[in-house]
C-alpha cells in the first residue's frame, strides 16, 4: 500500500478545519471558488470529479486525490473511467514535460546566439 487514503483524508479534514479556524476568511474564499467551479451546470458531478482527478495528478496534489477519489465514487465513477482518466493524465504530464523540452532547446538557442560563440555573455 502507497498511503492509507481513508486515515489521510481524515487528517486532511482536521488539518483543514484548524487552517479554517486560523484563516476563516482565506478558507470561505476557497469554498466559494470551489462551490461555484460548475456554476453553469454544463458538466455532471462524475466528469467533474474525472477532471478534478486527472489535474490532482498532474499537479500532484495528495490531498485533492483523497477527496476526488471519495467524491467520484459517491458520483459512481467506474474503475475503468478512472483508468481512462488516469491515462489521460500521465499521458498530459508527458505532453507538459515534451513541450518544456521545446522551450528550453529555445531558450538555450536564444541565450548562445546573444553574444554569437553559444555562451551567455559576462
Amino acid at each position: 500500500m502507497l498511503l492509507d487514503w481513508i486515515s489521510y483524508l481524515r487528517e486532511g479534514r482536521r488539518a483543514g478545519a484548524k487552517l479554517a479556524k486560523a484563516n476563516p476568511r482565506m478558507v470561505e474564499g476557497f469554498q466559494a471558488l470551489s462551490a461555484g467551479q460548475n456554476g453553469n451546470g454544463a458538466l455532471d458531478a462524475r466528469t467533474r470529479e474525472l477532471i478534478a482527478l486527472a489535474v490532482a495528478v498532474t499537479t500532484r496534489c495528495d490531498t485533492c486525490i483523497a477527496v476526488h477519489a471519495d467524491r467520484a465514487r459517491q458520483a459512481g465513477v467506474t474503475e475503468a473511467e478512472l483508468a481512462d482518466a488516469m491515462g489521460t493524465a500521465v499521458a498530459l504530464n508527458a505532453g507538459a514535460a515534451y513541450s518544456y523540452a521545446m522551450r528550453t532547446m529555445e531558450a538555450f538557442e536564444q541565450l548562445g546566439a546573444k553574444d554569437g560563440a553559444g555562451t551567455p555573455a559576462s
